[in-house]
């Protein structure tokens, strides 16, 4: 369970996060791609931030993941820079892709019967009997 101090911290981690890499985005002149930061999580001991981003599209996700895991010093170093007033030390980042939006649409498919397993005996495993 989260303390207080765990959720002030990966919020304000959070929202930085989200500035840095925008504006990498917007400096860069990358266009038709969007990053968000969908959840900072924060160890008990302040040590690592575990930061779960979403890329839309899907498809540069990846590679969006290794681009920003090989700049995660510099990108540490400029949150520090906009966190030094509220933090003595800035936990390490650590980033994984935020897979929930695949989850939401294979649950929505699911109700809309798209992929009704009743209906479509194929969908099931074949079992055998013997």
């Amino acid at each position: 369970m989260e303390t207080n101090r765990q959720k002030k911290i990966g919020g304000v981690i959070q929202k930085d996060l989200v500035d840095i890499l925008q504006g990498e985005v917007r400096k860069n002149g990358v266009s038709n791609l969007v990053i968000s930061v969908s959840k900072v999580v924060v160890t008990t001991d302040l040590s690592v931030a575990t930061v779960h981003l979403s890329v839309f599209p899907q498809e540069k996700a990846i590679e969006i993941l290794e681009a920003v895991k090989s700049n995660s010093k510099n990108i540490k170093h400029d949150l520090s820079q906009r966190v030094r007033l509220q933090l003595r030390k800035v936990p390490n980042l650590v980033f994984f892709i935020d897979d929930s939006l695949d989850y939401i649409e294979k649950i929505d498919n699911a109700l809309a019967n798209r992929d009704n397993p009743i209906e479509n005996r194929e969908l099931l495993d074949k079992r055998r009997f013997q």
